[in-house]
């Protein structure tokens, strides 16, 4: 037996990750908030697995109602053997279809969810549009993916197949990844009539998370759906929206150098931090020490420009030894930018200052160390 939270369960013939228990954590939490703010919970597990998610949005959520789906018929023994001691048998249901015909059926049906879990291995690219449908205005997906050589930049063409992006490498892919997701998402309710709000976005373990709430209102596509731009020669980003495209070049440089565009993908913030406040509430409340820490670096970075900067890169640029990254933090603060760390690398900083100022400020603490 497996202990996991509150839940007690067997893996059998199914897929169990440890290492992705805290994407479960961070799913937990904000379903318990959704439930809070809203006095209702139905979820649908897509891809449900051993099903540990359900048990957990079950125990730990309040979950009212929930939908164990997998594709694999040979785990419903494990599946029965798991939720049948804990849930009531008007709770819960257990189908193994594939995830799009269950989510047009619940489109048929009008049987719409407060919370979607797809948690894909590889790509949940195809995923996304059937899934809307089966989505209650104002409800959560929660999104997986895990070919990440594609989303950061090593095979464009595929990205492009799959999210309808060209991905582009440079030094903050991970956040790059990220943002694809929350793109996708984003254009795909835009077609169906709705604009997002982004919850979190985790990178953890090599595995993208995402979790966007659909609303029912117009779309922000064109404000927070464009391009990044990025300078090899001098390291420097700039976001551009699809107007300004022919000017994609850096201005640091005479004449100016062509930048390399990945997008288009998600431009606004990473994560809505009022959620995440009271998400980490909740975690202080329930003694989840580590999951508080995660929550308050990931309020701290939500607002700041779409990449990051990692401490290598700011040391290779100026050709010296990098101070303490806490250091630098202050340091750019000091200096009237707004800076954090970020859950995405833990050996860099997010920050409104170029990167020609980072190396510039990291510089002047590596002197007066060095003095």
């Amino acid at each position: 037996m497996q202990q996991e939270g509150k839940a007690t369960f067997q893996i059998g013939h199914s897929f169990y990750r440890p290492s992705s228990q805290l994407s479960r954590d961070l799913g937990v939490l904000a379903a318990a908030i959704y439930k809070q703010q809203t006095g209702e919970l139905r979820v649908l597990d897509a891809m449900t697995g051993c099903g540990v998610r359900i048990l957990r949005y079950a125990l730990e959520s309040g979950a009212d109602y929930l939908w164990a789906n997998d594709g694999n018929p040979e785990v419903h023994y494990t599946l029965r053997q798991n939720l049948a001691p804990v849930l009531e048998p008007d709770r819960y249901q257990i189908t193994h279809e594939p995830a799009n015909r269950i989510f047009w059926q619940c489109a048929l049906d009008r049987d719409y969810y407060d919370l979607i879990d797809i948690d894909a291995f590889g790509s949940p690219g195809d995923l996304i549009a059937p899934s809307l449908p089966a989505l209650k205005y104002g409800g959560l997906l929660y999104l997986t993916s895990t070919d990440g050589r594609i989303v950061s930049g090593h095979f464009p063409q595929d990205s492009l197949r799959l999210y309808g992006a060209y991905a582009r490498s440079h030094p903050s892919v991970q956040e790059q990844a990220l943002r694809i997701l929350l793109g996708a998402i984003a254009q795909h309710s835009a077609a169906q009539h709705s604009a997002i709000q982004p919850v979190f976005a985790l990178y953890s373990g090599q595995t993208y998370r995402v979790m966007a709430r659909v609303l029912p209102k117009a779309s922000n596509l064109a404000k927070f759906y464009g391009f990044l731009g990025y300078c090899s020669h001098c390291g420097h980003y700039e976001s551009l929206d699809w107007r300004y495209l022919s000017r994609a070049h850096c201005a640091n440089h005479h004449p100016p150098q062509p930048m390399s565009l990945s997008g288009p993908l998600w431009l606004g913030a990473l994560h809505d931090r009022a959620f995440l406040r009271s998400m980490a509430d909740l975690a202080q409340t329930w003694q989840w020490s580590k999951v508080v820490t995660l929550l308050q670096t990931m309020q701290a970075e939500a607002d700041l420009p779409p990449y990051y900067f990692p401490l290598g890169e700011i040391g290779r640029r100026g050709q010296f030894d990098i101070p303490p990254r806490d250091r630098l933090i202050h340091a750019l603060i000091n200096a009237g930018y707004a800076a954090s760390s970020t859950h995405l690398d833990p050996q860099a900083i997010k920050t409104t200052a170029s990167l020609k100022t980072c190396v510039e400020v990291a510089q002047s603490l590596s002197i007066s160390r060095a003095t």
